[in-house]
């Protein structure tokens, strides 16, 4: 019989380069391609201003969790709530004619009993275990 590995710890982010993980390795390239680009088409200063927050948000980005969470999930989960209204109201109006309906009793439909067949006597059931008993030889009366 073959045996097969099964894989464990499925939830386990690969670890690429030392302790950083492919996804944390992706969101520091993107991170750092963009501070590259800013700081040769701004001037130092606005380079800094813009620079220090897109450091600031690539590496809570890349390192922070939420919950077991990385952080962009988190950070969607917060985006769907914030969209989502905070009070749910059930505005339906009904018409007279929806009232007059649920107004109106519903006639009560009477079932009729089912027949119920009668008993066999006590002389009956003898008499037709006698028959299969004799295997059909007495034919009653």
């Amino acid at each position: 019989m073959q045996q097969f590995v099964i894989p464990q710890f499925i939830d386990v982010e690969d670890k690429i380069i030392g302790p950083i993980t492919t996804r944390q390795f992706i969101i520091l390239l993107a991170v750092t391609i963009i501070l590259f680009i800013a700081y040769k088409l701004f001037t130092f200063f606005y380079f800094l201003v813009f620079g220090i927050p897109v450091f600031g948000l690539g590496i809570v980005l890349a390192f922070i969790k939420v919950n077991g969470q990385p952080f962009h999930f988190f950070l969607l989960n917060l985006i769907q709530t914030m969209r989502r209204p905070k009070l749910r109201v059930w505005n339906k109006e009904s018409t007279a004619e929806e009232l007059r309906h649920y107004l109106k009793k519903e006639e009560v439909k009477i079932i009729p009993p089912r027949p119920v067949k009668e008993r066999m006597a006590a002389t009956k059931l003898t008499e037709l275990s006698l028959i299969v008993n004799t295997g059909g030889v007495y034919k009653g009366e």
